[in-house]
């Protein structure tokens, strides 16, 4: 597993999500024996941690241009429900 985990970060992000829908697929078929449908929850559960960070990465970096009267502006990247204070 030790290997899989440092594979895993080296992935990208669709590569990740690749792997996590054959996953998803294979559990919800329910023709696996219950060792391997656990050992696939927790790689699962590992690609989705690993997507999830990467569009936290992605959400930093993000800048959103504002066409203000003076031009364009920068703005931090705020997801929808932040700006609207949900």
């Amino acid at each position: 597993m030790a290997l899989k985990a440092a594979a895993n970060s080296e992935l990208s992000f669709e590569e990740a999500m690749e792997q996590l829908e054959r996953i998803v697929e294979r559990l919800e078929n329910g023709d696996v024996p219950l060792e391997t449908a656990i050992d696939l929850f927790q790689e699962g559960m590992k690609l989705s941690q690993l997507c999830g960070g990467k569009l936290e990465q992605v959400e930093r970096k993000i800048e959103l241009l504002i066409e203000t009267e003076q031009g364009f502006q920068k703005k931090a990247f705020a997801p929808m429900n932040e700006e609207k204070g949900e």
